[in-house]
């Protein structure tokens, strides 16, 4: 029995991340995944256009009062560089704004992509699904900032451990999988599974919602590999740095998938299951009490 329930997972887990991987070149998620792009450029040159001249003066009055950045100026005269003045002003306005634009563009389009690449997976594989609507958008806004709390502060205390090399490659990725299943897990059941099912899902694959965690944290870290390079290669960076958002996006776009697939197929056999212990119950039972829990489902006399 522990067995078949092994292999079952398994087979879901298998299953899940072939299918994430085929839908990441959906023309839907395609245009999703290029959409911070399109958004930071329009951005770029929206706020550029209105604002690209105030932000010049700001900094080089802010500059202009400090002794210090004066100095090291006035060296770089006397070193022949002088020509490094003129470029040195819109450089800091471009490097202080495009961390902003960046993570304000990638903001948008999770907050867009989640809850849309569920739906696609949702009405392409169980249209017939129940939404039974067991979350909502305030208790998820909760539950991912307490589990990113008690992340933080799971980090915090693991710190002395990172001391030992081989557990600096294993805790902080365990903590951030542990996160990103439960945002993103959470996510996916929000809208069609109860509260109920929602539990038992958790507590029937909690490993294994755990290692698609961790295997895309992996994957979310391949983007920060361009970041650096365009940070050495500075002639690189004007290419590099979309590059690297759209591979961000497209990890979160994979990502939010496995789980959609995942949650989705478990939650469509957790009903099944509870479907087939129903039709043996006995015949005076009352469905609307029936829930899902460990053992099939919980089942109440009708009053």
């Amino acid at each position: 029995m522990v067995r078949r329930v092994m292999l079952g997972a398994m087979n879901l887990f298998l299953d899940s991340f072939w299918r994430a991987v085929a839908y990441c070149v959906r023309p839907r998620v395609m245009f999703l995944s290029f959409l911070p792009v399109v958004l930071l450029v329009a951005a770029s040159l929206g706020l550029g256009y209105l604002y690209w001249d105030a932000a010049l003066g700001w900094v080089s009055a802010l500059l202009e009062a400090s002794n210090w950045v004066n100095r090291v100026l006035e060296w770089l005269q006397t070193m022949g560089m002088g020509s490094l003045k003129p470029v040195l002003v819109p450089l800091i306005v471009i490097v202080a704004a495009t961390p902003l634009l960046v993570l304000g563009s990638l903001l948008v389009v999770a907050l867009l992509m989640g809850p849309a690449l569920v739906s696609l997976v949702a009405q392409r594989r169980f249209p017939e699904m129940e939404r039974r609507h067991g979350g909502s958008w305030v208790a998820g806004f909760f539950w991912s900032l307490g589990s990113t709390v008690l992340a933080l502060v799971a980090l915090v205390v693991s710190i002395p451990l990172w001391l030992v090399p081989p557990l600096i490659l294993i805790v902080p990725p365990l903590i951030w999988g542990w996160l990103t299943y439960r945002v993103m897990a959470y996510d996916a059941l929000t809208e069609h599974a109860s509260r109920e099912e929602r539990q038992e899902i958790f507590r029937r694959y909690r490993g294994w919602l755990l290692g698609i965690g961790v295997l895309t944290g992996f994957l979310g870290a391949a983007p920060s590999v361009l970041w650096a390079s365009g940070a050495l290669f500075a002639v690189a960076f004007i290419v590099l740095m979309p590059v690297a958002i759209w591979l961000y996006t497209l990890v979160f776009a994979f990502s939010a998938l496995w789980f959609a697939h995942f949650c989705l197929a478990a939650l469509h056999t957790l009903r099944v299951e509870a479907a087939a212990v129903l039709s043996a119950a006995p015949a005076g039972l009352s469905v609307a009490t029936t829930r899902p829990f460990s053992n099939g489902v919980e089942t109440h006399a009708p009053n």
